[in-house]
């Protein structure tokens, strides 16, 4: 498994980008006026930027311990807040978040566990017989079903893709770095060219904001970003890219039937972690899956 094995090349031609995109970035919303209605939340937005990229190249810099201490620190607080919109009881929360320590250690400690990173029949067992077990031993007759169906989603949207950061290797970095400028170039292109005509219409009513203008501007800022870290492939760039546009919207679908508007409150600008990594958890699936 030489994804494994973490050189750090990616990292060292990562932080380059990320500086001089956080310094520009910066001196912009600095200079934003104040009677600008979305000055106070892109600041937080970027501050929020500022301390979680250092977080995210420094720990995947240290090899792949760091890569699953980041896995499971990134999979323990999204489970929590996914468990809290699904309505999900306490041992459906232990089971998944014992998972999103298991996984990324086993994907460490055990690289043959993952080997060839394809899910067989195997996983697909293992996730159907742990995600049923405490409905099932519970005799739950009334919400049982939807208990497991939620948590089967949950094992195969949270732990699962995470233990990407830990396979994939200097690949990982390079997804992190384009879901992250894919975020905002799908920004800049829904505020450049999303005002009307085609490009305007929404990609779905689960967010009507979402337009084709997003889409333009994602596929750009992916694009870049993959060949500024020496890593543009067409199959990667389009994991990439799929998991920008149909990770947010993945995870809307979730909060819509919570009735929630977030996930949480406590990340600055975003809300929760899952409304800040939802792309990064479906690219590194794609991602996993076109590289193996």
């Amino acid at each position: 498994m030489s994804g494994v094995v973490f050189a750090g090349e990616a990292v060292g031609r990562a932080v380059p980008l990320v500086a001089g995109a956080l310094g520009a970035s910066g001196i912009a919303v600095a200079a934003l006026p104040s009677r600008l209605a979305m000055r106070a939340e892109l600041r937080k937005r970027w501050r929020t930027w500022a301390i979680a990229a250092p977080v995210f190249l420094g720990t995947l810099f240290l090899g792949a311990g760091g890569a699953f201490a980041l896995a499971a620190a990134l999979g323990a607080t999204a489970v929590s807040e996914y468990v809290r919109m699904a309505g999900l009881p306490r041992a459906e929360y232990a089971v998944l978040l014992v998972a999103a320590v298991v996984l990324p250690a086993l994907a460490w400690l055990v690289p043959a566990a993952v080997d060839g990173r394809a899910v067989d029949l195997r996983v697909v067992a293992l996730v159907l017989l742990v995600a049923a077990l405490p409905a099932l031993l519970a005799g739950d007759d009334e919400r049982g079903f939807t208990r497991c169906a939620r948590t089967v989603f949950a094992l195969l949207w949270i732990p699962l893709p995470l233990t990407g950061l830990v396979v994939l290797g200097d690949t990982a970095v390079a997804v992190g770095l384009a879901v992250a400028l894919g975020d905002v170039g799908a920004w800049c292109g829904g505020m450049a060219l999303g005002r009307r005509g085609v490009l305007a219409r929404p990609l779905s009513p689960l967010s009507p904001n979402k337009t084709w203008a997003g889409v333009l501007g994602a596929a750009g800022a992916t694009a870049v970003a993959l060949g500024a870290v020496g890593a543009f492939t067409p199959v990667l760039w389009a994991a990439v890219l799929i998991g920008c546009v149909l990770g947010d919207l993945l995870e809307s679908m979730v909060k819509r039937e919570a009735g929630v508007k977030d996930a949480g409150s406590w990340l600055p600008g975003f809300g929760g972690l899952l409304d800040r990594i939802d792309s990064l958890l479906l690219a590194l699936l794609l991602a996993m899956v076109v590289t193996a």
